[in-house]
């Protein structure tokens, strides 16, 4: 098999289980925003995070939005374990020295101490991209949105990787999907509409 056709069938992969698990989950418009000072009284991760999209999905001014998602990512990066939370501020420390091959072997052990840690996937994909294994980071986003569909920054990356392997149809599915959890996004907004002008000038 080809790597080319590995990578699509990792894609189609990846928007299938992101597409099954957001149909599964109960749907966020049918709850109420929750104000800022009931969300920062709920006791669990889980209540904070839900409580959060909530939010993040009816707000529509752009500024509030960003501060919504800005405490979402707050709230995924603790583990919940000090060791894991220690080796993931050793592996930015590496990244920021330019020690990838280091801060890939730190990322390799967090996720191994702790495979249902979102962000421990997540930012290993984030490196794996910056380093062109564009194959590696589709399969750790793979697994992030297999643990977290509404991880906006993973659809974001799986959307750029589609756009930039020629695959628009499916970066625009990547980019709706985005678009759906985090509505106000204007950076989203003008992706999946020069990809609509693009396929639709293509078909013409």
């Amino acid at each position: 098999m080809s790597a080319m056709r590995v990578f699509v069938n990792l894609i189609l992969a990846s928007l299938a289980m992101t597409a099954a698990a957001m149909a599964a989950a109960a749907p966020l418009s049918a709850a109420e925003p929750a104000p800022q000072a009931e969300v920062a009284a709920l006791t669990t991760p889980k209540e904070r995070v839900d409580a959060l999209f909530a939010d993040l999905k009816k707000e529509g001014d752009e500024d509030k939005a960003r501060q919504v998602a800005d405490r979402i990512r707050l709230e995924w990066q603790d583990s919940g374990s000090a060791t894991v939370n220690l080796l993931m501020q050793w592996a930015s420390k590496a990244i920021a020295d330019e020690k990838q091959t280091a801060a890939l072997d730190l990322l390799d052990q967090a996720i191994a101490l702790a495979p249902d840690y979102v962000e421990g996937w997540n930012r290993r994909a984030t490196l794996h991209y910056q380093l062109g294994n564009f194959r590696k980071s589709m399969s750790d986003i793979n697994h992030v949105l297999a643990l977290e569909p509404r991880h906006f920054g993973a659809l974001a990356g799986m959307a750029t990787m589609l756009e930039a392997a020629g695959k628009d149809e499916l970066a625009m599915r990547a980019w709706q999907q985005f678009l759906d959890i985090y509505p106000s996004d204007r950076k989203a907004q003008e992706q999946l509409g020069e990809l609509a002008e693009k396929l639709a000038g293509s078909r013409t």
